[in-house]
């Protein structure tokens, strides 16, 4: 059992591990079993809950001392049922033993109880899944985040919360203007003197924010508005943002550090790769998995 309460600060443990690795990319896990190779896909469903697990930890040797991060997608094990939910659980362990950060993709956000019920189960110290940080939804309200940032703070873990995200229908919310401001806007404005609250030693907060990579004008905008909040930044890659854009919400530090200020997700073009389709063996595929990181890392790297 990781002793939560001791560790340094989720702020602060990413700012590291991004110096240490010298890069933002961070490894989606999405197990789409149709884009899967062969070799990971399974007769009958007892056989696919175990390529479930094998897959996901080729995917977490391959990231291994490359990238500070990995991000499983939560529903995508969950729709498994409790099999597929004791890989996460198992991965989860696994990716930490490894060294490696790991984000949640949970996108949990409720009133109440339901939310300190969805705050012990990924951030308390005796979470049945390890998470590092959590993606939660703030637009139930302000309250509704309370559970998950008092959880988080108290085990020294971190949140991601959805901000201006990349799929092509959140500007139908998101985007709503009121007082000449989109609604995303306000929702950083009320969340500034959250996230100042909980600045660690490296200045980086523990309290982040999701901001999907196609729409680098309004990251900018943010890093302006919130400089200590960590990113994650999604749509780098098959979603159709290119580096520069990808890159824009990030602090450059020098050439050789690289970027401060969150992450940089991909997934499909890592993990499901033509190489990596073309996989007959694990060994095979985790040299293809690496292949392609190394090739993100290249395209991330400061120019």
């Amino acid at each position: 059992m990781v002793d939560k309460i001791n560790r340094m600060a989720f702020g602060d443990r990413l700012s590291i591990a991004l110096e240490k690795n010298q890069t933002p990319l961070c490894i989606g896990i999405d197990p789409h079993i149709s884009l899967m190779p062969e070799l990971f896909r399974g007769p009958n469903p007892k056989e696919q809950i175990k390529k479930l697990a094998s897959f996901s930890l080729a995917c977490i040797e391959a990231a291994q001392d490359r990238v500070p991060a990995i991000k499983p997608q939560v529903a995508l094990f969950e729709k498994f049922g409790p099999e597929g939910m004791e890989v996460l659980q198992r991965i989860g362990r696994a990716a930490h033993d490894a060294g490696l950060l790991v984000i949640m993709d949970a996108k949990r956000g409720d009133i109440g109880s339901t939310s300190i019920a969805y705050a012990d189960a990924w951030l308390s110290e005796n979470a049945p899944f390890y998470a590092d940080a959590l993606t939660v939804n703030p637009f139930l309200g302000l309250d509704t985040l309370e559970p998950f940032i008092n959880e988080a703070i108290r085990c020294n873990a971190g949140l991601f919360i959805l901000l201006r995200t990349s799929n092509p229908g959140s500007a139908d919310l998101q985007e709503l203007r009121s007082d000449n401001k989109p609604i995303y806007q306000h929702l950083a404005d009320k969340l500034s003197p959250i996230i100042n609250s909980y600045r660690g030693d490296t200045g980086w907060s523990s309290i982040g924010v999701v901001i999907g990579a196609t729409n680098p004008a309004e990251a900018k905008s943010m890093r302006a508005l919130i400089p200590s909040c960590p990113f994650l930044i999604p749509g780098f890659g098959a979603q159709g943002a290119d580096a520069s854009m990808a890159l824009c919400g990030l602090t450059h530090v020098n050439s050789d550090l690289g970027y401060q200020g969150g992450l940089v997700t991909s997934s499909r073009e890592i993990t499901f790769g033509n190489n990596a389709k073309k996989a007959s063996t694990i060994s095979e595929y985790i040299s293809a998995v690496i292949q392609n990181i190394d090739e993100s890392r290249k395209k991330l790297r400061y120019e």
